[in-house]
């Protein structure tokens, strides 16, 4: 896979996994999808964005998405974020509701999360490539084989985190984590279709600070 780029402690957290047969395939998918003109999204460079920003041993929240936004210009390797200069797509501004309605903070003016992923919010999607305009065109192809190993591997080697697991999809990864180490909030999926059934009014983020006070941890500014 061309031009990886991530941080050296994901490197050594995980242990050679990127020289197991399936990451091998994995990386030989996506230059293949990329040699036969399908555009995919993020650029190769921030594929492991979210890596990149957030080294292993500072992660303090890990928040799982699905698959990158398939819209020119959107995805740039961080779960829901979308570069600043793009409209936020409604999942995020469902996001931005929520926080505004918890704890109070103004909806931003763009949709670059970068500023949580600094704060060593994980921002993973559990598949981190897709053909544009196709969604979950990239799931199934051994990437969650990989990003099922960052879980595990964060769920193991560090302590008391806490996962936002939003929707079916991400809560599916809670048989990954040990819950007695760590912290798990689930609510429904931040998009239109199921926002009003228990993601808006969740309360997630007012509860994360209040679990990192109580351990001495910084509070994220959201």
């Amino acid at each position: 896979m061309t031009e990886i780029k991530i941080h050296e402690s994901w490197k050594h957290a995980l242990q050679g996994e990127f020289e197991k047969p399936y990451f091998k395939q994995l990386s030989q998918f996506v230059k293949d999808e990329i040699i036969s003109g399908q555009r995919v999204y993020p650029h190769p460079k921030n594929i492991f964005a979210a890596m990149d920003m957030t080294p292993f041993e500072t992660v303090r929240v890990v928040i799982l998405g699905q698959d990158p936004y398939h819209g020119p210009g959107q995805a740039h390797g961080l779960a829901f974020s979308v570069q600043e200069w793009v409209r936020n797509p409604p999942s995020l501004m469902n996001i931005f509701k929520e926080i505004q309605g918890d704890i109070g903070t103004p909806i931003p003016h763009n949709g670059d999360l970068s500023r949580w992923a600094e704060q060593w919010v994980l921002l993973l999607n559990t598949t981190l490539t897709v053909r544009a305009w196709q969604p979950m065109s990239h799931t199934g192809k051994w990437w969650e084989d990989f990003t099922d190993s960052i879980i595990k591997t964060l769920s193991d080697k560090r302590e008391f985190l806490i996962f936002l697991l939003w929707g079916s999809h991400a809560q599916k990864k809670k048989s990954l984590i040990d819950t007695q180490k760590h912290v798990v909030l689930e609510a429904p999926h931040p998009s239109p279709l199921s926002a009003h059934r228990g993601f808006l009014g969740c309360g997630h983020f007012s509860k994360t600070n209040a679990l990192l006070r109580e351990h001495g941890i910084t509070e994220i500014k959201w």
